[in-house]
Protein backbone atom coordinates (compact mmCIF):
# COMPACT_ATOMS: atom_id res chain seq x y z
CA UNK A 1 0.00 0.00 0.00
CA UNK A 2 1.64 3.66 -1.26
CA UNK A 3 2.56 6.12 1.77
CA UNK A 4 0.22 8.55 0.21
CA UNK A 5 -3.06 9.60 -0.29
CA UNK A 6 -4.51 11.31 -2.67
CA UNK A 7 -7.73 13.26 -2.70
CA UNK A 8 -9.49 14.87 -5.69
CA UNK A 9 -13.25 14.59 -4.51
CA UNK A 10 -15.39 16.63 -2.41
CA UNK A 11 -17.28 14.86 0.15
CA UNK A 12 -21.00 14.37 -0.14
CA UNK A 13 -23.57 15.33 2.28
CA UNK A 14 -24.02 12.53 4.70
CA UNK A 15 -25.74 11.63 8.21
CA UNK A 16 -24.09 8.61 10.09
CA UNK A 17 -23.43 7.66 13.24
CA UNK A 18 -20.04 6.20 14.42
CA UNK A 19 -17.68 5.17 16.73
CA UNK A 20 -14.02 6.49 16.84
CA UNK A 21 -11.38 4.68 18.87
CA UNK A 22 -10.50 4.84 22.66
CA UNK A 23 -9.25 7.54 23.80
CA UNK A 24 -5.49 7.96 24.26
CA UNK A 25 -4.91 9.66 26.98
CA UNK A 26 -6.79 7.01 29.20
CA UNK A 27 -5.49 4.36 27.38
CA UNK A 28 -1.76 5.31 28.64
CA UNK A 29 -2.99 5.91 31.76
CA UNK A 30 -4.71 2.59 32.48
CA UNK A 31 -1.64 0.93 31.07
CA UNK A 32 0.23 2.73 33.73
CA UNK A 33 -1.38 2.66 36.39
CA UNK A 34 -2.53 -1.21 36.10
CA UNK A 35 1.05 -1.78 36.02
CA UNK A 36 1.38 -0.67 39.62
CA UNK A 37 -1.40 -2.23 41.13
CA UNK A 38 -2.26 -5.10 42.62
CA UNK A 39 -3.60 -7.42 41.12
CA UNK A 40 -5.31 -8.12 37.50
CA UNK A 41 -6.92 -5.32 35.36
CA UNK A 42 -8.65 -5.54 32.92
CA UNK A 43 -9.62 -3.11 29.79
CA UNK A 44 -12.22 -2.94 26.85
CA UNK A 45 -12.06 -0.48 23.65
CA UNK A 46 -8.01 -0.17 24.65
CA UNK A 47 -6.75 1.91 21.93
CA UNK A 48 -4.35 -0.24 20.04
CA UNK A 49 -2.09 2.28 18.29
CA UNK A 50 1.21 2.18 18.02
CA UNK A 51 1.68 4.60 21.35
CA UNK A 52 -0.26 2.33 23.23
CA UNK A 53 1.54 -0.53 22.34
CA UNK A 54 4.99 1.43 23.09
CA UNK A 55 3.70 1.87 26.71
CA UNK A 56 2.11 -2.34 27.00
CA UNK A 57 5.80 -2.93 25.34
CA UNK A 58 7.48 -0.83 27.65
CA UNK A 59 5.71 -2.01 30.77
CA UNK A 60 6.38 -5.43 29.65
CA UNK A 61 10.33 -5.15 29.83
CA UNK A 62 9.77 -3.47 33.17
CA UNK A 63 8.31 -7.38 34.13
CA UNK A 64 4.91 -6.72 34.06
CA UNK A 65 2.59 -9.56 31.92
CA UNK A 66 0.50 -8.52 29.37
CA UNK A 67 -2.25 -10.36 28.22
CA UNK A 68 -4.51 -9.83 24.96
CA UNK A 69 -7.80 -11.72 24.69
CA UNK A 70 -10.40 -11.22 22.30
CA UNK A 71 -11.34 -7.33 22.31
CA UNK A 72 -9.97 -7.04 26.21
CA UNK A 73 -6.34 -6.34 27.73
CA UNK A 74 -5.31 -7.89 30.97
CA UNK A 75 -2.48 -6.48 32.95
CA UNK A 76 -0.69 -8.32 36.05
CA UNK A 77 0.09 -5.45 37.86
CA UNK A 78 2.71 -6.16 41.16
CA UNK A 79 2.31 -3.60 42.54
CA UNK A 80 3.61 -0.05 43.51
CA UNK A 81 7.18 -1.16 43.75
CA UNK A 82 6.92 -4.11 41.61
CA UNK A 83 8.92 -3.36 38.28
CA UNK A 84 11.76 -5.39 37.99
CA UNK A 85 15.03 -3.22 37.13
CA UNK A 86 16.89 -5.01 34.89
CA UNK A 87 20.51 -3.83 34.05
CA UNK A 88 21.02 -2.41 30.42
CA UNK A 89 17.12 -1.32 30.17
CA UNK A 90 16.44 0.41 27.12
CA UNK A 91 12.50 2.19 27.09
CA UNK A 92 11.37 2.88 23.27
CA UNK A 93 8.50 5.90 23.69
CA UNK A 94 7.92 5.89 19.57
CA UNK A 95 6.14 8.89 19.03
CA UNK A 96 4.78 9.14 22.11
CA UNK A 97 4.85 12.52 24.86
CA UNK A 98 2.68 11.16 27.11
CA UNK A 99 3.89 7.79 27.79
CA UNK A 100 7.80 9.32 27.65
CA UNK A 101 6.82 11.74 30.17
CA UNK A 102 4.88 9.97 32.38
CA UNK A 103 6.83 6.74 32.80
CA UNK A 104 9.20 9.05 34.00
CA UNK A 105 7.08 9.58 37.03
CA UNK A 106 7.59 6.28 37.91
CA UNK A 107 10.88 5.56 37.16
CA UNK A 108 12.48 7.32 40.07
CA UNK A 109 13.28 4.44 41.96
CA UNK A 110 14.75 2.54 39.25
CA UNK A 111 17.56 0.61 41.08
CA UNK A 112 20.14 0.39 37.73
CA UNK A 113 20.02 3.42 34.57
CA UNK A 114 17.21 2.46 32.17
CA UNK A 115 17.27 4.51 28.94
CA UNK A 116 14.38 6.28 27.06
CA UNK A 117 14.21 6.97 23.31
CA UNK A 118 11.86 7.94 20.93
CA UNK A 119 11.47 8.73 17.42
CA UNK A 120 12.93 11.50 15.44
CA UNK A 121 9.77 14.04 16.27
CA UNK A 122 9.93 12.66 20.01
CA UNK A 123 13.38 13.29 20.08
CA UNK A 124 12.85 17.17 19.54
CA UNK A 125 10.49 17.66 22.13
CA UNK A 126 11.58 19.36 25.26
CA UNK A 127 12.51 16.51 28.70
CA UNK A 128 14.35 18.87 30.47
CA UNK A 129 10.85 20.57 31.48
CA UNK A 130 9.94 17.10 33.42
CA UNK A 131 13.44 15.77 34.40
CA UNK A 132 14.23 19.10 36.41
CA UNK A 133 11.61 18.37 38.80
CA UNK A 134 12.20 14.71 38.72
CA UNK A 135 15.35 15.28 39.71
CA UNK A 136 14.45 17.22 42.92
CA UNK A 137 12.87 13.24 44.20
CA UNK A 138 15.68 12.14 44.15
CA UNK A 139 16.73 10.65 40.74
CA UNK A 140 19.49 11.72 37.91
CA UNK A 141 19.50 12.03 34.33
CA UNK A 142 21.47 12.15 31.45
CA UNK A 143 20.02 13.81 28.66
CA UNK A 144 21.05 14.70 24.92
CA UNK A 145 22.13 18.54 24.46
CA UNK A 146 20.56 18.71 27.74
CA UNK A 147 16.89 18.76 26.77
CA UNK A 148 16.71 15.99 24.53
CA UNK A 149 15.89 12.08 24.14
CA UNK A 150 17.73 9.81 23.99
CA UNK A 151 18.27 10.36 28.05
CA UNK A 152 19.21 8.12 30.78
CA UNK A 153 17.68 7.98 34.58
CA UNK A 154 18.89 6.15 37.56
CA UNK A 155 16.69 6.23 40.59
CA UNK A 156 17.18 6.40 44.34
CA UNK A 157 15.98 4.51 47.21
CA UNK A 158 15.29 7.57 49.26
CA UNK A 159 12.99 9.65 47.33
CA UNK A 160 11.85 12.96 49.18
CA UNK A 161 8.97 15.42 48.44
CA UNK A 162 8.95 18.42 46.34
CA UNK A 163 6.74 21.79 45.98
CA UNK A 164 6.28 21.82 41.91
CA UNK A 165 4.92 24.91 40.38
CA UNK A 166 3.82 23.49 36.75
CA UNK A 167 3.13 27.00 35.09
CA UNK A 168 3.21 25.76 31.14
CA UNK A 169 -0.33 24.26 31.37
CA UNK A 170 1.25 20.61 30.39
CA UNK A 171 -0.56 18.01 31.59
CA UNK A 172 1.90 15.39 30.56
CA UNK A 173 4.51 17.22 32.72
CA UNK A 174 1.52 17.63 35.90
CA UNK A 175 0.78 14.05 35.84
CA UNK A 176 5.03 12.80 35.95
CA UNK A 177 5.24 14.45 38.92
CA UNK A 178 2.19 12.99 40.53
CA UNK A 179 3.49 9.22 39.59
CA UNK A 180 6.64 10.39 40.64
CA UNK A 181 5.22 11.70 44.20
CA UNK A 182 3.08 8.72 44.67
CA UNK A 183 6.49 6.59 44.94
CA UNK A 184 7.66 9.36 47.60
CA UNK A 185 8.41 9.95 51.03
CA UNK A 186 6.46 13.08 52.38
CA UNK A 187 4.03 15.00 50.61
CA UNK A 188 4.42 16.85 47.16
CA UNK A 189 2.49 20.10 46.73
CA UNK A 190 1.72 21.00 43.33
CA UNK A 191 0.76 24.08 41.75
CA UNK A 192 -0.51 23.47 38.26
CA UNK A 193 -1.68 25.88 35.72
CA UNK A 194 -5.20 24.56 34.78
CA UNK A 195 -4.86 21.57 32.01
CA UNK A 196 -7.06 18.06 31.41
CA UNK A 197 -7.37 16.37 34.48
CA UNK A 198 -7.27 12.40 33.75
CA UNK A 199 -4.74 11.37 36.10
CA UNK A 200 -6.34 13.26 39.19
CA UNK A 201 -9.54 11.70 38.40
CA UNK A 202 -7.94 8.05 37.99
CA UNK A 203 -6.29 8.80 41.25
CA UNK A 204 -9.31 9.73 42.94
CA UNK A 205 -11.45 6.68 41.84
CA UNK A 206 -8.77 4.35 43.03
CA UNK A 207 -8.76 6.19 46.19
CA UNK A 208 -5.01 6.99 46.52
CA UNK A 209 -3.84 9.93 48.78
CA UNK A 210 -4.33 13.09 46.89
CA UNK A 211 -5.99 16.04 47.65
CA UNK A 212 -6.79 18.50 45.09
CA UNK A 213 -8.19 22.41 45.81
CA UNK A 214 -9.39 24.05 42.56
CA UNK A 215 -9.04 27.49 42.02
CA UNK A 216 -9.46 30.03 39.68
CA UNK A 217 -6.53 30.00 37.28
CA UNK A 218 -4.70 26.89 39.40
CA UNK A 219 -5.05 23.84 41.10
CA UNK A 220 -3.45 22.88 43.99
CA UNK A 221 -2.63 19.42 44.43
CA UNK A 222 -1.10 17.78 47.47
CA UNK A 223 -0.34 13.58 46.99
CA UNK A 224 1.28 11.41 49.33
CA UNK A 225 3.20 8.16 49.11
CA UNK A 226 1.20 5.22 47.94
CA UNK A 227 1.63 2.03 49.65
CA UNK A 228 -1.36 -0.15 47.68
CA UNK A 229 -3.26 0.41 44.40
CA UNK A 230 -6.22 -1.76 43.59
CA UNK A 231 -6.79 -2.77 39.96
CA UNK A 232 -8.47 -0.43 37.45
CA UNK A 233 -10.97 -2.56 35.32
CA UNK A 234 -11.57 -0.22 32.61
CA UNK A 235 -13.92 0.33 29.27
CA UNK A 236 -12.38 2.99 27.48
CA UNK A 237 -14.36 5.84 26.12
CA UNK A 238 -14.00 7.12 22.68
CA UNK A 239 -11.35 9.62 22.15
CA UNK A 240 -12.48 13.60 21.73
CA UNK A 241 -9.25 14.60 20.06
CA UNK A 242 -10.06 11.87 17.39
CA UNK A 243 -13.87 12.91 16.89
CA UNK A 244 -12.53 16.51 16.81
CA UNK A 245 -11.97 15.76 13.05
CA UNK A 246 -15.12 14.15 12.04
CA UNK A 247 -17.18 17.07 13.98
CA UNK A 248 -15.27 19.77 11.94
CA UNK A 249 -15.85 17.52 8.58
CA UNK A 250 -19.61 17.90 10.01
CA UNK A 251 -19.02 21.62 9.88
CA UNK A 252 -17.81 22.25 6.89
CA UNK A 253 -19.66 19.74 4.52
CA UNK A 254 -23.48 21.18 3.84
CA UNK A 255 -26.92 19.24 5.02
CA UNK A 256 -24.61 17.05 7.29
CA UNK A 257 -25.50 15.42 10.53
CA UNK A 258 -23.52 13.12 12.49
CA UNK A 259 -23.29 11.49 15.99
CA UNK A 260 -20.72 10.10 17.71
CA UNK A 261 -21.24 7.50 19.67
CA UNK A 262 -20.00 7.75 23.92
CA UNK A 263 -17.39 10.14 23.60
CA UNK A 264 -15.17 11.46 27.07
CA UNK A 265 -15.60 14.87 27.36
CA UNK A 266 -13.89 15.18 30.03
CA UNK A 267 -14.80 19.57 30.85
CA UNK A 268 -10.76 19.36 30.85
CA UNK A 269 -10.91 18.56 27.20
CA UNK A 270 -14.36 20.18 25.56
CA UNK A 271 -12.78 23.37 24.28
CA UNK A 272 -13.25 21.89 20.55
CA UNK A 273 -17.10 22.23 21.67
CA UNK A 274 -16.97 25.23 22.90
CA UNK A 275 -15.10 27.18 20.17
CA UNK A 276 -17.47 25.39 17.72
CA UNK A 277 -20.48 26.40 19.41
CA UNK A 278 -19.09 30.40 19.17
CA UNK A 279 -18.45 29.48 15.63
CA UNK A 280 -22.06 29.06 15.15
CA UNK A 281 -21.87 24.87 15.00
CA UNK A 282 -24.55 22.66 16.66
CA UNK A 283 -23.40 20.55 18.77
CA UNK A 284 -25.42 18.40 21.18
CA UNK A 285 -24.74 15.99 24.00
CA UNK A 286 -27.06 13.02 24.31
CA UNK A 287 -26.76 10.18 27.19
CA UNK A 288 -24.24 11.85 29.48
CA UNK A 289 -23.20 9.54 31.80
CA UNK A 290 -20.23 9.71 34.75
CA UNK A 291 -18.19 6.73 34.41
CA UNK A 292 -15.63 6.17 37.14
CA UNK A 293 -14.86 9.73 37.77
CA UNK A 294 -14.64 10.86 34.01
CA UNK A 295 -18.03 12.30 31.57
CA UNK A 296 -18.95 10.48 28.69
CA UNK A 297 -22.17 11.25 25.93
CA UNK A 298 -22.83 11.01 22.21
CA UNK A 299 -22.15 13.82 20.68
CA UNK A 300 -23.98 15.10 17.61
CA UNK A 301 -22.93 17.93 14.99
CA UNK A 302 -25.43 19.61 12.27
CA UNK A 303 -23.63 21.25 9.81
CA UNK A 304 -24.46 25.42 10.16
CA UNK A 305 -25.65 27.65 7.00
CA UNK A 306 -22.80 29.82 7.92
CA UNK A 307 -19.76 30.04 10.52
CA UNK A 308 -18.94 32.73 12.48
CA UNK A 309 -15.58 34.23 13.15
CA UNK A 310 -14.07 33.70 16.89
CA UNK A 311 -12.27 36.14 19.48
CA UNK A 312 -11.02 32.98 21.08
CA UNK A 313 -10.65 32.86 24.83
CA UNK A 314 -7.49 32.19 25.88
CA UNK A 315 -9.06 30.04 28.71
CA UNK A 316 -10.13 27.67 26.28
CA UNK A 317 -6.47 27.10 24.78
CA UNK A 318 -5.57 24.42 27.39
CA UNK A 319 -8.82 22.75 27.06
CA UNK A 320 -8.69 22.84 22.48
CA UNK A 321 -4.68 22.44 22.72
CA UNK A 322 -4.85 19.22 20.41
CA UNK A 323 -7.52 20.36 18.18
CA UNK A 324 -6.14 23.62 17.45
CA UNK A 325 -4.71 22.90 14.31
CA UNK A 326 -8.26 21.36 12.71
CA UNK A 327 -10.49 23.96 14.20
CA UNK A 328 -8.20 26.76 11.66
CA UNK A 329 -9.87 24.86 9.12
CA UNK A 330 -13.76 26.10 10.53
CA UNK A 331 -12.09 29.44 11.10
CA UNK A 332 -11.09 29.74 7.36
CA UNK A 333 -14.87 29.44 6.23
CA UNK A 334 -15.74 31.63 8.48
CA UNK A 335 -17.46 35.45 7.32
CA UNK A 336 -15.06 37.72 8.77
CA UNK A 337 -11.52 37.39 11.02
CA UNK A 338 -10.71 35.51 14.00
CA UNK A 339 -7.99 35.57 16.37
CA UNK A 340 -6.75 32.82 18.55
CA UNK A 341 -3.77 33.81 21.07
CA UNK A 342 -1.81 32.12 24.12
CA UNK A 343 -0.70 29.31 21.08
CA UNK A 344 2.83 29.10 21.75
CA UNK A 345 2.86 25.63 23.34
CA UNK A 346 1.15 24.06 19.64
CA UNK A 347 4.70 24.22 18.51
CA UNK A 348 5.99 21.72 21.42
CA UNK A 349 4.22 19.20 19.67
CA UNK A 350 4.80 16.38 17.61
CA UNK A 351 5.48 18.98 14.57
CA UNK A 352 5.84 22.89 15.37
CA UNK A 353 1.85 22.79 14.74
CA UNK A 354 1.33 26.53 14.50
CA UNK A 355 3.59 27.36 12.09
CA UNK A 356 1.97 24.08 10.23
CA UNK A 357 -1.67 25.42 10.51
CA UNK A 358 -0.53 28.53 8.71
CA UNK A 359 1.73 26.69 5.93
CA UNK A 360 -1.43 24.50 5.66
CA UNK A 361 -3.55 27.50 5.20
CA UNK A 362 -1.26 29.27 3.20
CA UNK A 363 -1.45 26.72 0.32
CA UNK A 364 -4.98 26.87 0.62
CA UNK A 365 -5.26 30.39 0.00
CA UNK A 366 -6.37 31.46 3.61
CA UNK A 367 -4.50 34.98 4.33
CA UNK A 368 -3.03 34.40 7.88
CA UNK A 369 -0.71 36.49 10.35
CA UNK A 370 1.18 34.09 12.54
CA UNK A 371 3.28 34.72 15.56
CA UNK A 372 5.10 33.20 18.04
CA UNK A 373 2.09 32.57 19.69
CA UNK A 374 -0.96 33.68 17.89
CA UNK A 375 -2.54 33.22 14.72
CA UNK A 376 -5.06 35.61 12.99
CA UNK A 377 -6.90 34.15 10.22
CA UNK A 378 -9.17 35.60 7.25
CA UNK A 379 -12.14 33.61 6.36
CA UNK A 380 -13.68 32.99 3.05
CA UNK A 381 -16.80 31.02 3.44
CA UNK A 382 -16.64 31.21 -0.65
CA UNK A 383 -13.81 29.20 -0.67
CA UNK A 384 -13.49 26.18 -3.38
CA UNK A 385 -9.93 24.99 -3.96
CA UNK A 386 -8.88 23.93 -7.42
CA UNK A 387 -4.95 23.97 -7.81
CA UNK A 388 -2.73 20.77 -6.43
CA UNK A 389 -1.96 20.88 -2.70
CA UNK A 390 1.03 18.98 -1.69
CA UNK A 391 1.28 18.09 2.26
CA UNK A 392 4.76 16.71 3.43
CA UNK A 393 7.97 16.77 5.85
CA UNK A 394 5.66 17.18 8.82
CA UNK A 395 7.89 15.19 11.33
CA UNK A 396 5.18 12.56 10.70
CA UNK A 397 2.86 14.11 12.72
CA UNK A 398 -0.53 12.85 12.81
CA UNK A 399 -2.66 15.59 13.15
CA UNK A 400 -1.05 17.44 10.35
CA UNK A 401 -2.28 14.44 8.19
CA UNK A 402 -5.54 14.15 9.40
CA UNK A 403 -6.23 17.61 9.16
CA UNK A 404 -5.03 17.82 5.34
CA UNK A 405 -7.37 15.02 4.79
CA UNK A 406 -9.90 17.01 6.21
CA UNK A 407 -8.95 19.91 4.20
CA UNK A 408 -8.95 18.24 1.12
CA UNK A 409 -12.41 16.65 1.66
CA UNK A 410 -13.91 19.92 2.20
CA UNK A 411 -12.58 22.50 0.39
CA UNK A 412 -12.07 21.03 -2.98
CA UNK A 413 -8.31 20.40 -5.11
CA UNK A 414 -6.05 18.03 -5.79
CA UNK A 415 -4.29 16.92 -2.77
CA UNK A 416 -1.13 14.90 -2.02
CA UNK A 417 -0.48 13.77 1.60
CA UNK A 418 2.56 12.12 2.48
CA UNK A 419 2.98 9.68 5.74
CA UNK A 420 -0.21 8.01 6.00
CA UNK A 421 1.07 5.67 8.32
CA UNK A 422 1.66 8.70 11.06
CA UNK A 423 -2.09 8.00 12.11
CA UNK A 424 -0.66 4.26 13.25
CA UNK A 425 0.41 6.34 16.33
CA UNK A 426 -3.16 7.60 17.67
CA UNK A 427 -5.97 7.07 15.31
CA UNK A 428 -5.24 3.70 13.34
CA UNK A 429 -8.82 3.52 11.77
CA UNK A 430 -9.09 7.13 10.55
CA UNK A 431 -9.30 6.50 7.10
CA UNK A 432 -11.87 3.40 7.41
CA UNK A 433 -14.04 5.75 9.28
CA UNK A 434 -13.91 8.18 6.04
CA UNK A 435 -14.28 5.48 4.18
CA UNK A 436 -17.73 4.54 6.25
CA UNK A 437 -19.03 7.85 5.68
CA UNK A 438 -18.88 7.51 1.90
CA UNK A 439 -20.22 3.91 1.52
CA UNK A 440 -23.47 5.05 0.13
CA UNK A 441 -21.44 7.03 -2.50
CA UNK A 442 -20.14 4.03 -4.98
CA UNK A 443 -19.31 6.18 -7.80
CA UNK A 444 -16.84 8.29 -6.44
CA UNK A 445 -13.33 7.41 -4.80
CA UNK A 446 -12.00 9.50 -2.25
CA UNK A 447 -8.40 8.20 -1.73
Amino acid sequence: MPNTVTINKQIRPFKKKIIVSGDKSLSIRWVLFSSIANGISVAENLLISEDVMAAIESIKKLGIKVKFEKKKCKIFGNGVDGYKYKKNITLNAKNSGTFGRLILGLLINSKYSIKLIGDKSLSKRDFKRISDPLSEFGANFKLKNNKNLPLIIKGSSNLKSINYNENKGSAQCKSSVILGALRSNGTTIIKAKKSRNHTELICKYLKLPIKINNKKNYDQIKVSKAVRIKPLNYKIPSDISSSAFFMVLTALSKNSQLIIKNVNINPSRIGIINILNKMGIKINLINTKNYKGEKNADIEILSPKFIKPINCPASLTSEAIDEFLVIFLVAAKARGVSYFKNLSELNNKESPRLKWGSKILNKMGIKNIVTKDSIKIFGNPELKIKKNIVIKNYLKDHRVFMTSVVAALTFGGNWKIYDRDSIKTSFPNFLKIIKKLNKNDKKKKYY
